[in-house]
């Protein structure tokens, strides 16, 4: 029996496929524009000329830029994540646990996009306070916070520690593996 070929679709609405293509295609160009302009110089129109499709079609997927570079976020946090296979957790100590997390942390916060997405964020947060919010919102920072506020509260060594003096080694433990690193990245120091 003779395979029938797809006849091409003209007009009316589009399939769950190819709207789920055209979104990812819209994040993926507002994503280089955002990257590279910045979140104030990359306005819907940059973005919907990228994509040669109308308003419309993009208001349909995205209400307004926030919302569209808060998707961007969580793509781009999405990527730095590690491999499926590969575990947040390794060791048998404390110690062990924290060096290994320590790696993951810094591979994926030193990543360039990971570098030009904190640039951005800088640059423009006292114009856009809400870059933050979304980042805050879709980053990773509060996932980490909170695996590493568990490691602290089931090592044998700090039994009896308390959830928000576990919160605040978490935090000061993210910051000291990652700010020094990122800002020499950056080219704030040797």
């Amino acid at each position: 029996m003779l395979a029938l070929a797809p006849v091409p679709r003209r007009g009316g609405r589009p399939s769950r496929a190819e709207s789920e293509e055209l979104a990812g295609r819209i994040i993926a160009q507002a994503r280089s524009l955002f990257l590279s302009q910045g979140y104030g110089a990359t306005s819907i129109e940059a973005v919907v000329q990228a994509c040669q499709i109308s308003k419309r079609t993009f208001y349909h997927r995205f209400p307004d830029k926030a919302a569209l570079f808060a998707a961007v976020v969580h793509e781009i946090v999405e990527s730095l994540r590690p491999p499926t296979g590969v575990p947040l957790i390794h060791g048998q100590t404390l110690r062990e646990q924290l060096v290994w997390l320590s790696r993951l942390i810094l591979a994926g916060g030193l990543a360039p996009e990971a570098l030009a997405l904190y640039r951005m964020i800088v640059s423009e947060a006292a114009r856009f306070p809400d870059l933050a919010h979304a980042v805050l919102a879709e980053g990773g920072s509060r996932e980490a916070l909170t695996l590493i506020s568990r490691l602290f509260r089931a090592a044998p060594e700090s039994q009896g520690l308390a959830p928000e003096r576990a919160e605040l080694l978490a935090e000061q433990f993210l910051h000291m593996v990652l700010s020094l690193p990122r800002q020499r990245a950056l080219g704030l120091g040797a």
